[in-house]
């Protein structure tokens, strides 16, 4: 783990909030010179501890209306149905998130999908005919009360 000091933690709460600031913009907000913020930003990010920079987009506005997680159930347990399963997810668009889970389900995925066709498509279609599914429940999200995002930073 990178050691972190005060600077770094404000540098990256500034980050999460607008990773679109120039480097001189994030000196002004956190007290550095742009050219000690530069090389902060730079060794966070060789360090992994900033892994890149997105552009959020409103699904809605690109036709992805409906947002589903979906819970799923490997028919066996070994590391090759494993990676057969995290390869399918890797290669599938829809699927936004993908988290392994201890209880009954072995992964669930967040999918954003346009309409309910597209759904059954990538169930019916994707995943269930893999040779590494054997269940697949989804529940879809009648509204989104809070979007992923800023990471709680202890501001040191």
């Amino acid at each position: 783990m990178t050691a972190l000091d005060a600077f770094d933690w404000r540098l990256l709460e500034a980050l999460q909030q607008d990773a679109s600031l120039t480097n001189g913009a994030l000196a002004e907000r956190i007290g550095l010179s742009a050219s000690q913020v530069s090389r902060r930003r730079q060794r966070l990010e060789q360090d992994g501890v900033v892994r890149g920079y997105r552009a959020l987009i409103d699904p809605e506005a690109i036709g992805l209306s409906v947002t589903v997680f979906i819970h799923v159930a490997l028919n066996t347990h070994s590391r090759d149905n494993a990676r057969r399963f995290r390869d399918l997810v890797k290669l599938t668009p829809a699927v936004l998130e993908a988290h392994a889970l201890t209880g009954e389900a072995d992964y669930m995925l967040k999918v954003a999908v346009g309409d309910l066709k597209e759904l059954s498509r990538l169930v019916n279609e994707v995943l269930l005919p893999h040779e590494s599914v054997a269940r697949v429940r989804s529940e879809i999200a009648l509204e989104t009360l809070k979007e992923p995002g800023l990471l709680p930073l202890r501001l040191g």
